[in-house]
């Protein structure tokens, strides 16, 4: 389990910090009406340092993943302007089941961190 959270965190810290060294790259997908995207790119690229450091630490973990899900369930807001819009990051464009693909991938990240958390029943 400590492996697990250990990856699951540093991967989290790895892409908050990716936002910081390649603003641009998320900028087209941050939706319009929140205006200014660096701002939502640096904002977002630092609770996924902190709370990518918070859920490996013991001590603050069960606060941080429900944290990651609570943020990754409002980050989803850019995935889905992406896919509405059309929108290419990197440059290119997803396909249909390449959206739906990235939307299961987030539905994941959000059950792996409510385990992580010990906030799913467990069968102990």
């Amino acid at each position: 389990m400590e492996l697990v959270t250990l990856i699951f965190g540093a991967s989290f810290v790895l892409v908050g910090l990716r936002h910081f060294q390649d603003p641009a790259w998320f900028e087209p997908i941050v939706p319009k009406e929140l205006g200014n995207p660096r701002f939502w790119v640096y904002l977002s690229g630092l609770f996924e340092i902190i709370l990518g450091i918070g859920i490996i630490l013991p001590y603050y973990r069960p606060e941080a993943s429900i944290l990651i899900a609570i943020m990754l369930v409002v980050l989803y807001w850019a995935n889905l302007n992406m896919w509405i819009n059309d929108i290419p990051i990197g440059g290119s464009t997803l396909s249909t089941k390449g959206h739906i693909l990235r939307a299961l991938a987030q539905a994941f990240l959000i059950c792996m961190s409510l385990w992580i958390g010990d906030w799913l029943p467990s069968k102990e």
